[in-house]
């Protein structure tokens, strides 16, 4: 036997999540561990015919105070903390008749799940595990001769070396030293969120982020980065929890299209009709509303069918057959929906690099959540914008309304400039763009090259001109000066719709007076960085 290799003698089971406990303690038992436990664990492996011992049988004390108190005592926490070439720690242990521990089997008690069904708050604070992550974490720091598992995913591992070696490496030992660590961190974060969201404390002293590795990926945005995927446990549908039907594996920035297209997606109610957006390099290249999701993805690409190669498309209803025939007539990166039908997938089957996700359901566009951006030594943390356009009290402030027709493309035309990166500016007809310009450091900029992209979609599609012509426009802020917004009314803008809170707002009203356009502010702003 190898010298850093730890035989198992005894092993104190508790786990919460019993899933593959009974194969795995007897599997142990077979190799003659004695198996130590308590409450719903002990009884479980009774039930299934294993010898088990009670903890209460090592500490002489019994439960006690609805299982608060069981574990927390020198019997079990000096079983797992003593050095065993320790001449002093060896001669306590025989003083004080204290076993020693090998191994330590403990899942939290279910705190994450229990806040996540909505429970009461003595009974999320009644599941918050004590004597677990202070098992965990005394065996973590004596992983130099105990083994800890926190996971059941770990117990093929530790059964492997005990079968194959006779007991567990100390390389095997210090992996499952830093999931266990980890586990206790991500356990005692959830915490801290909780008691900050009770309190309703949006800017707490400390703030905590963990996640969980679902994917490592082969580069980040450059080949010469490195990447990976992690969860954070949130049950937002979206890329974190689709399923991928088909295709190559995902990159750094195919999840991140992928996120910016379905959350795009997400503000068109499926209710209302079939929408769907394509998205490149994060930004919307195109959105429509249509009839079928057929008709509203050709009335997309129309939008920008160069910037569409390759991109991202989500949609808010199950893909079906006749979208998927569109959509698959040029190269696509990812389609991501809802569902899709069966006929669908084996259109898109026919693609094998395709990458198909199925959600199961739409994000909501008005919950609540945070979002992270790092900085040099820091980090940015806000709530996610959560701002609806159906929901906001539209101002009209030129005098000239918006008409019903331009009333419906401008809210459209906002809810996709909502999701355009700063300074954003959205041309819209009839229920779909004509016109996206995105990410400029000036607004009138965006405004002509939005437009410029409508004159060479037109040219593209062989129409006597622009879809501009007769389009209403959004700006994601206000319009510092009249000189964007007269680049919108030259495109052929005929209503706008934009924040205001200018201290030139009276301009640039005068401005759309003068040209009889209608205007109406939403006194909501939608940069996007």
């Amino acid at each position: 036997m190898s010298t850093d290799v730890r035989p198992i003698a005894r092993a104190l089971i508790s786990v919460s999540d019993k899933s593959g406990l009974v194969a795995f303690a007897g599997r142990l038992a077979a190799h003659g561990v004695e198996l130590v436990s308590t409450g719903g664990t002990r009884k479980a492996l009774a039930e299934a015919g294993l010898k088990v011992l009670d903890v209460a049988d090592l500490t002489g004390f019994p439960e006690m105070m609805d299982g608060r108190v069981k574990t927390l005592h020198p019997a079990v926490h000096g079983g797992i903390l003593a050095v065993r070439d320790d001449a002093a720690h060896q001669a306590s242990m025989k003083e004080h008749a204290i076993a020693p521990i090998d191994l330590v089997v403990v899942n939290l008690y279910p705190f994450e799940a229990t806040v996540a069904r909505g429970a009461s708050y003595d009974e999320c604070v009644e599941n918050i595990d004590i004597g677990g992550p202070a098992m965990i974490r005394a065996a973590a720091k004596n992983h130099a001769d105990v083994a800890v598992v926190v996971d059941a995913s770990s117990y093929e591992r530790v059964l492997a070396e005990l079968e194959e070696k006779g007991g567990t490496t100390l390389a095997t030992r210090r992996k499952l030293a830093q999931l266990a660590y980890a586990r206790t961190a991500t356990y005692d974060a959830a915490i801290t969120r909780w008691f900050a969201q009770v309190e309703n404390d949006t800017t707490p002293n400390t703030r905590i982020f963990d996640g969980t590795l679902a994917e490592a990926l082969r580069y980040g945005e450059n080949p010469h980065q490195s990447a990976a995927f992690y969860t954070g446990g949130a049950a937002r549908p979206g890329v974190a929890t689709a399923r991928q039907l088909q295709g190559k594996a995902l990159s750094y920035n195919n999840l991140n299209d992928t996120d910016a297209a379905f959350e795009a997606v997400a503000e068109f109610d499926p209710a209302r009709g079939p929408a769907v957006v394509i998205v490149k390099h994060a930004n919307p290249c195109g959105v429509a509303e249509g009839a079928t999701l057929e008709a509203a993805y050709r009335k997309a690409l129309a939008c920008d069918p160069t910037s569409a190669f390759g991109g991202i498309v989500a949609l808010n209803r199950t893909l079906d057959a006749d979208a998927a025939r569109a959509i698959v007539e040029i190269f696509t990166e990812v389609i991501v929906a809802p569902d899709a039908s069966e006929e669908a997938i084996a259109i898109v089957g026919a693609k094998k690099n395709l990458r198909l996700l199925v959600t199961g359901a739409l994000p909501d566009p008005r919950a609540s959540g945070t979002l992270v951006k790092s900085l040099a030594g820091g980090l940015l943390v806000q709530s996610r914008d959560n701002a609806v356009v159906d929901d906001m009290e539209l101002q009209v402030v030129t005098k000239r309304a918006p008409t019903n027709a331009e009333l419906a493309d401008l809210a459209f035309a906002f809810r996709v400039c909502k999701h355009v990166k700063s300074n954003a500016i959205v041309y819209a007809k009839d229920l779909a763009t004509v016109g996206i310009g995105a990410g400029q450091m000036s607004r009138v900029d965006s405004a002509r090259i939005a437009a410029s992209k409508a004159r060479d979609a037109a040219q593209a599609a062989g129409l006597a001109e622009p879809l501009t012509k007769g389009c209403v426009v959004a700006s994601d802020a206000f319009f510092p000066f009249a000189d964007g917004l007269l680049t919108a009314i030259e495109a052929g803008a005929s209503a706008v719709i934009q924040p205001g809170g200018s201290i030139r707002d009276k301009d640039v009203i005068a401005a759309a007076d003068e040209a009889g356009v209608a205007m109406v502010f939403t006194g909501v702003r939608h940069f996007r960085h």
